[in-house]
């Protein structure tokens, strides 16, 4: 009996990470929301969102989990793209030093600024769970639409992610979320 149900664990572990490999987001062409979130981290996810805010996909833009050290000039440099866009139309939030704060960070950025609709910008393996925790973070209070930045991550870290998001779920499931 207890093979049984080790072995159904197992088959529904393997099945929901095959789920997980094959139902990884892409890049969206649209909609228009009332803001892009980046989180920061891997490649790619900051060159997405300036490409969005350049052809109006939002009106303004939050980078989360930018080390404190980080000014606007310096990414604007970066980034080869104006100052003046980072002044005008581009936040960088300083606290968030994990998924769990970045959702947090974005909730009270969102609520500053009224947004009811927002575009999450990340890498692909990772938008699965940072739109879990920014939905729970929102508690209804905007609408999450995932754009998942395309990468090659080694399968160690698809195996860590997905194992993350299982205990995320369950916590929120169970009621221990907050």
């Amino acid at each position: 009996m207890i093979l049984r149900i080790l072995a159904a664990m197992v088959l529904l572990y393997v099945a929901g990470l095959g789920i997980y490999l094959a139902t990884m987001p892409a890049p969206l062409a649209g909609p228009k929301t009332d803001a892009i979130v980046v989180l920061t981290g891997s490649a790619g996810r900051i060159d997405r969102g300036l490409r969005l805010l350049e052809a109006h996909a939002a009106q303004r833009m939050l980078i989360s989990g930018v080390a404190p050290e980080v000014r606007p000039n310096e990414l604007a440099h970066e980034y080869k793209v104006s100052p003046a866009l980072f002044r005008c139309c581009i936040d960088l939030g300083h606290e968030a030093v994990d998924t769990r704060s970045n959702a947090d960070e974005t909730a009270d950025w969102l609520r500053s600024h009224n947004y009811k609709t927002v575009r999450l910008v990340t890498s692909d393996w990772h938008l699965a769970r940072a739109k879990l925790e920014l939905v729970n973070a929102l508690d209804g209070d905007a609408t999450v639409i995932g754009d998942g930045v395309p990468s090659s991550p080694r399968y160690a870290v698809l195996l860590g992610e997905y194992n993350k998001l299982i205990v995320r779920k369950a916590a929120l499931l169970i009621g221990r979320g907050s």
